[in-house]
This record gives structure tokens, sequence and C-alpha cells, in this order.
């Protein structure tokens, strides 16, 4: 008897495919798939908002000093001639940071060997190569996600059976955060 859903796949497949649900599932809020994916990807997924609910305060603010480029009004970097050879002029600025303790840098990393990559893409057709920008979902769950579940004690996700699938009467089902 196993722990888990076969699925009709291979190990690596399988893993493959929930790894890509549940990205999907926690950065929409909502995906429609069949019943027995459903619920591995609510396993899952449970326990990534438990261990972001669990870690969501656990950082310092820090302030540091950084190295930024002076821009001129086009956006471009302002270059200055020394010695017959373009040089970028640098600004110092104080910024404040979260730095992780220990503790949220591992819940973090835990989070990533789950999570696929997430890019987002502009809806407007204009600039839509260029104005894409990756997600940082570990940052999400803690940022979005851990805040609206702080009071409660699991149950983060909801099943609402749709219909039957035409082509293999499989249960389709609406997996969604509650």
């Amino acid at each position: 008897m196993s722990g888990y859903r076969k699925l009709s796949r291979t190990s690596s497949q399988r893993k493959a495919l929930l790894r890509s649900q549940v990205t999907s599932f926690l950065y929409h809020g909502k995906i429609v798939t069949t019943e027995a994916k459903a619920k591995e990807v609510a396993k899952i997924a449970e326990g990534l908002i438990a261990l972001a609910v669990k870690e969501k305060d656990n950082f310092e603010t820090v302030t540091v000093t950084a190295k930024v480029a002076r821009k001129d009004a086009d956006g471009k970097r302002v270059k200055e001639v020394v010695d017959g050879k373009k040089v970028t002029l640098y600004d110092e600025v104080e910024k404040e940071i979260k730095k992780d303790l220990p503790s949220r840098l591992h819940a973090r990393r835990q989070m990533a060997k789950v999570f696929y990559p997430v890019t987002e893409v502009p809806a407007a057709g204009k600039g839509r190569k260029k104005n894409t920008k990756k997600v940082d979902m570990p940052a999400k769950m803690f940022d979005e996600i851990a805040p609206k579940y702080a009071n409660r004690n699991g149950g983060y996700t909801r099943i609402v059976k749709i219909a039957q699938r035409p082509g293999d009467g499989a249960m389709k089902v609406l997996l969604e955060l509650v």
C-alpha cells in the first residue's frame, strides 16, 4: 500500500507533473484538473502554505549601502570619460532589505525545490517579450499567501467537483485556495 497516488506515470513524470501543478495553483490561486491529481496537489500545497505561515515573520530588516548606476532622463546609464575609457558613474544609496533568519531561509529553499520558475507576461500585445519579469514564488508565499492564512490551522484548499470529462469520464474538479 503506497502513501500516494501513482497517477499512471513513472516517478519522474509524476513529480514533474505535481511540481508544475503546485506552482500553477499557488501562482493563480486555482486550477481545473482531475480529482486524483487535485488531491495530490492539495496535499503538497497545504504543506507549503503551512511552512510559509510558520515562517512568515521570521526575518530581520537590515540597512545596507549599495552602489546604483546613475541614470539620465531616458533611463540610460550616465558615462564619463576617464583616461580615454568610458566609465559608468555610480551613486551610493541606503537600502533596507529583509534578511531571512536560518529557519526561514531553510523554508525558502524547501519551497524552491518544489516550484518551477514563473515568468509574468503582460496582457497587452505591445512589448510582451521585453516587459516580462520573473516571479519569486517563495517571496509571494511569505508576503501574499501566508498573511491570509495566519489565523487558520490547516484547510487552506478546497476541491469543488465540476463535471465528468467527455473523453474518458474522469471527474474534473476546481482546486482553489479558500
